[in-house]
């Protein structure tokens, strides 16, 4: 309310100086409200747009922003439509006459429209096509709402937005609605409102000392009324002083509802006059523009959340510890229902044994922020009164085949999931799911890879854009990541873990990345239905030249451990029941390293490094098409290797600075996030 008040009344004020010089001769009241309107309004729709490219839509800041903002927008339009009353003539009763009607429309539509609307929304149910006559019967009723406004005297625009309040928000009736509308509305409509807009604009008639010092008046007065008033109540309010002031400059904010306001008062004519003249509307035009223009760069500059968070310090990022007793946590991404059986089958390979701490995941939704403005209602929808997205029993999104998938896996497992839902641009996704991983302090990111398997069996594009995103998380992560090829692993459907029966064999060459791997699959050789196969293979004394020879006992790495003491140490702890079966093979050529990893084809799960070392694995592929992947991933998922087996390539975190492996090229890329939450200590234990 401070942030309404105030600025509207320094706006009545700025009126009476610029009746005194460029608005000569207008109505008093007509003007004064047009004036104090343009100066109070915040731009609901371009508040939230800004909020969500700072990732700032769920933090406290911005849900404060978007809560007065949505009250502001309101207000807004009711004392437009009180300017408007007061433009329509110059007797105090038609004004009146206008109001009391416009309030009857108001009343009438609030209580019989929510009842139409619940009726076409019962008979529009989930997973099945909506009626086009709903849709059709919908829009009828914006136009009529126009229409009746239009007649009242009060703009056609009020009796659209009002149904628009009123129509429902979820569901299939609202989806559909919205897909049918937004891409016309936003697509030519509302570009061609903003170029009229900029042709009624004429910035030649503000010349002169007085002119431009009356901009500057009004720009001065818009920021220090908004501003002041919204920052004075939040301090009183015990917020920070930083959160204060990025509110302020946030509620500061115009947009498009001040452009119909302006555009309204430069149409209407009041006594054979208009109520906002030429130059005075170009100076308003222009004070929208500027006070728009400066909320970005300022709110950054006052208030960056990742500024004042100091950077997490954990000790466990990496499955390879020398206490593998110690709890587990992993960050598994998906983007659609399509990643969810593979993945759950994946958690559930990974639970390991009562005996320890346990598994804790942390299951992060990634969902990409388009232009269009219905991802802003997809913001609100993903996170509401701070529960986790699938805690909403009543939500009637795409996402219910996500929510009873990891709702049920979750009843059915002894592992704890905790939702997250990261909701960001394609070119800064990586940064949720890096900051969320340090946040939770995650040992291991699992990330989906960028294509799926067709009904052949071949590998498919998904997205490409995805593939960026993988490429960025190896590179800037401060834990391990996995990428999972998935030929669907486990099936379609989660596996209870009485009938889990699945093969893994992990291809060990050598490195850290490979004994990061061996050391997830000795985690997941824990499960009582999955019996895991080490491979390990070799240089042969007397290869031609092909593949030179190594040493068995290689040195140690930067991390003062070798693959030979590794595995031994590994062998020692095997246990006696048979789940888990070690080999070594001698070859001298990439041909003989080939048709042995083909004799494990059958199995369910390929484990491998992202990039091992040693010379075996450096002639397997001499074409890398895939550089996340690695030269072995990059053969297991050639056309060439016949197998329905799934693949998960590991990387390991590394301090020291990474080398890209062959034929890459990494890409650097800013997003909403909504995390649900932090978990107890005590809720977290398998």
């Amino acid at each position: 309310m401070a942030g309404i008040g105030l600025p509207f009344i320094m706006g009545i004020g700025t009126s009476v100086v610029l009746r005194g010089t460029i608005s000569k001769g207008v109505s008093g009241p007509p003007f004064l409200v047009f004036m104090g309107v343009a100066l109070s309004i915040t731009a609901f729709p371009v508040l939230a747009r800004i909020l969500a490219e700072l990732k700032l839509l769920t933090t406290d800041v911005g849900r404060m922003a978007m809560s007065a903002a949505a009250v502001n927008d309101i207000a807004a339009w009711i004392l437009l439509a009180l300017a408007i009353a007061l433009s329509g003539t110059g007797s105090p009763l038609v004004s009146l006459w206008v109001l009391l009607c416009g309030a009857g429309f108001v009343i009438a539509c609030v209580v019989i429209l929510p009842r139409v609307f619940a009726m076409m929304a019962q008979r529009c149910p989930d997973g099945e096509p909506v009626d086009e006559i709903y849709v059709c019967a919908t829009l009828c009723c914006v136009l009529a709402a126009g229409f009746v406004t239009d007649t009242i005297g009060i703009h056609a625009l009020f009796g659209a937005f009002v149904v628009g309040i009123l129509v429902p928000k979820e569901g299939a009736f609202a989806g559909a609605l919205v897909e049918k509308v937004e891409d016309l509305v936003s697509g030519l409509f509302l570009p061609l409102y903003f170029v009229s807009s900029g042709l009624k604009t004429n910035v030649a008639t503000i010349h002169g000392a007085q002119s431009w010092g009356l901009l500057v008046l009004v720009i001065v007065t818009a920021c220090f009324g908004k501003i002041v008033g919204t920052v004075v109540v939040s301090l009183l309010c015990k917020m920070p002083f930083q959160e204060a002031l990025a509110v302020g400059f946030l509620m500061n904010t115009k947009g498009l509802v001040e452009l119909i306001v302006l555009n309204i008062g430069r149409d209407r004519k009041l006594n054979s006059q208009q109520v906002l003249n030429e130059e005075t509307f170009s100076i308003l035009v222009l004070m929208a523009i500027f006070t728009t223009f400066i909320t970005t760069p300022i709110v950054m500059a006052v208030y960056k959340p990742a500024k004042r968070e100091s950077k997490t310090e954990y000790k466990h990022r990496t499955f390879e510890r020398q206490d593998p007793s110690d709890q587990f946590r992993l960050l598994a991404c998906f983007h659609s229902s399509r990643n969810i059986p593979g993945l759950i089958n994946l958690i559930e390979a990974s639970r390991g044994t009562e005996k320890r701490q346990g598994l804790c995941v942390y299951a992060l939704h990634l969902m990409e922020l388009s232009e269009r403005p219905s991802a802003i209602l997809m913001v609100h929808k993903a996170r509401k009164n701070g529960l986790p997205f699938w805690n909403k029993i009543q939500q009637s999104d795409s996402s219910n085949q996500v929510v009873v998938a990891f709702e049920a896996f979750r009843q059915l497992s002894r592992v704890v999931i905790r939702p997250m839902t990261a909701i960001s641009a394609i070119h800064g996704m990586h940064e949720d799911i890096c900051e969320s991983a340090d946040r939770k302090r995650a040992a291991m990111i699992i990330l989906p890879f960028h294509k799926h398997q067709r009904v052949d069996g071949t590998l498919e594009t998904t997205r490409i854009e995805f593939r960026s995103v993988n490429r960025r998380v190896l590179e800037r992560a401060t834990c391990s990541v996995a990428i999972l090829v998935d030929r669907g692993f486990g099936g379609s459907t989660h596996v209870a873990a009485s009938n889990v029966s699945s093969s893994i064999t992990m291809l060990f060459f050598g490195g850290k990345d490979d004994r990061e791997a061996l050391a997830y699959g000795a985690r997941m050789a824990e499960h009582p239905g999955i019996s895991l196969t080490v491979m390990r293979y070799v240089a042969g004394q007397n290869s031609p030249g092909e593949i030179s020879t190594v040493d068995l006992n290689d040195g140690p790495d930067s991390s003062g451990i070798s693959d030979g003491e590794y595995l031994a140490e590994f062998r020692k702890r095997i246990r006696e029941d048979g789940s888990i079966k070690y080999e070594e093979k001698v070859v001298n050529n990439p041909v003989e390293t080939a048709e042995s990893i083909r004799g494990f084809s059958k199995c369910n799960l390929f484990l491998v490094g992202r990039s091992p070392e040693g010379p075996v694995a450096a002639c397997l592929s001499a074409k890398i098409e895939c550089s996340e992947l690695g030269s072995v991933g990059n053969f297991l998922t050639s056309p060439e290797f016949v197998t329905s087996a799934s693949v998960l390539v590991v990387q390991q975190y590394s301090t020291e600075k990474r080398s890209t492996p062959r034929h890459s090229t990494m890409s650097s890329g800013k997003v909403a996030e909504l995390p649900a939450g932090e978990m107890e200590e005590g809720k977290m234990e398998v």
